[in-house]
């Protein structure tokens, strides 16, 4: 092999393995966030999520990725 095809392959094995680990993470934190929702949930009461709750979960999930974004960009 050259090492333009293992450079390559090496390429492909680290963006495969934090694929996968987001997904897992990203995962466990959405059952764990659903979890937390129920619990805070009386017995036999619905959900209700206002327009402006909404929007706060959205603009900080946004924010989150944003964040997540900018990670490798100090170099």
């Amino acid at each position: 092999m050259s090492d333009l095809t293992i450079q390559e392959t090496q390429n492909v094995n680290w963006k495969t393995k934090v694929i996968i680990v987001g997904g897992l993470l990203g995962t466990l934190v959405g059952v764990a966030s659903a979890y937390l929702l129920i619990q805070n949930q009386k017995e036999e009461e619905t959900l209700q999520v206002t327009p402006g709750e909404g929007v706060k979960l959205g603009v900080l999930v946004l924010g989150l990725l944003r964040s997540i974004a900018t990670l490798g960009e100090g170099k």
